[in-house]
């Protein structure tokens, strides 16, 4: 198993907060991480799946079950499964502070976003500190597994698979069992082939501008359904929701959401795309690559920079633009190896105010461009993210 670069950041986070909150998609590694921090402690941590019976009847009497671990980390995996944990945890961990024992309590692991949890969290407001553990990517990986990462996405168990055909045999199992497991029990009046095919219609138009009326038309709900339907799949951490950038510019401004299925694996997945001579053949082939470059930067920038997308109604255009921390980072994405931006990518550029200009592209080397522009390879461009 690869070193997840999350680990540093959760020990230090365990130390310093009484509750740690991580939270990821279904199988993206949380529980292994934790075990792995689990064989550094002492005492070692004790372990409670939600999703097993033994372990939930043991927490019949939660608040005498989890005083008498005192001095352990308890670790709660799914978590969301028993939202009643969190005012008992509130409890504790004010009875320990009062003790002296200002950390390192519990470390709760979820697979739903934090404004999710955080309906059913209130309770542990200014006790609590949230850690996402996203798919592999390209740090993790590593360069020479860029296209591998493409095709199979980042999910331990696919990107790790013996081959192609095992591992989109898993991302197609892992989609069913998403929409029979965790969308019944966040959302359990949904209809689960709808849904299918709304996620679908969202991987043939990875990267585009989210249209709630045409989408609605193609399923036979309302928009204010699809609406909803796209709320439920963000919560679930499986697509994200760009946000356009409309900043004071003065200009006439396209103002829809961009969505990405957020692991390109399971675009392909969903298309039925199961090798690379297929991929760079299909029409999703631009998408798919745009969308693996913007996940790995906003996830490589981290908080302290909001991912943006920018683009005017004369067509002047950023793919990606990374605000916070005194920068603005303009992002062109290319698949190609002589990649080159057009004219209406330096109109925006002057137009948000960009204090850099990068071009990202699937090769090895970078080098300047024209015009102020950095050609960048994606592990480079996260690397400089990550300094």
């Amino acid at each position: 198993m690869f070193e997840r670069r999350l680990a540093r950041d959760l020990e230090t986070a365990i130390g310093r907060s009484p509750v740690v909150g991580l939270i990821g998609p279904r199988q993206v590694g949380k529980t292994t991480l934790a075990h792995a921090l689990a064989r550094h402690r002492e005492p070692p941590p004790e372990f409670l799946d939600l999703e097993r019976p033994v372990d939930r009847a043991r927490l019949t009497d939660a608040e005498a079950a989890l005083r008498a671990l005192d001095g352990r980390l308890v670790v709660l995996d799914e978590i969301q499964r028993v939202p009643d944990l969190f005012p008992v945890l509130r409890v504790l961990v004010d009875e320990r502070r009062r003790a002296g024992q200002p950390g390192g309590h519990f470390l709760v692991l979820g697979s739903a976003s934090v404004d999710l949890l955080r309906q059913s969290s209130e309770s542990l407001a200014g006790r609590i500190e949230y850690l996402e553990l996203a798919p592999f990517d390209l740090l993790e990986a590593g360069d020479n597994d860029l296209d591998r990462l493409w095709l199979r996405g980042g999910f331990p168990e696919s990107f790790l698979a013996r081959d192609d055909e095992t591992s989109i045999a898993w991302r197609q199992q892992f989609a069913t069992t998403y929409l029979e497991r965790d969308v019944a029990a966040f959302a359990p009046r949904l209809p689960r082939e709808t849904l299918r095919r709304f996620w679908t219609m969202l991987a043939h138009e990875q990267g585009g501008e989210f249209n709630a009326a045409r989408l609605a038309a193609g399923l036979g709900v309302s928009a204010q359904t699809v609406s909803r339907y796209l709320d439920l799949l963000v919560d679930l951490m499986l697509v994200r929701r760009l946000p356009a950038w409309f900043g004071n510019v003065g200009k006439r401004l396209r103002k829809a959401p961009r969505t990405y299925l957020r692991d390109s694996g399971m675009v392909h997945a969903l298309l039925g795309i199961d090798s690379l001579q297929v991929l760079l053949g299909h029409p999703v082939c631009g998408g798919s690559w745009e969308g693996l470059v913007v996940e790995n930067l906003a996830g490589a920038a981290g908080p302290v920079m909001q991912p943006h997308w920018y683009r005017t109604s004369a067509g002047a255009e950023i793919d990606l633009l990374l605000v916070g921390a005194g920068q603005r980072i303009a992002v062109e994405i290319k698949r190609s190896t002589a990649p080159a931006v057009s004219r209406g990518f330096h109109l925006a550029c002057d137009d948000v105010c960009a204090t850099q200009r990068w071009l990202i592209y699937p090769g090895r080397d970078a080098y300047p461009g024209p015009h102020g522009v950095e050609v960048l390879p994606l592990g480079q461009a996260m690397a400089r993210l990550r300094a």
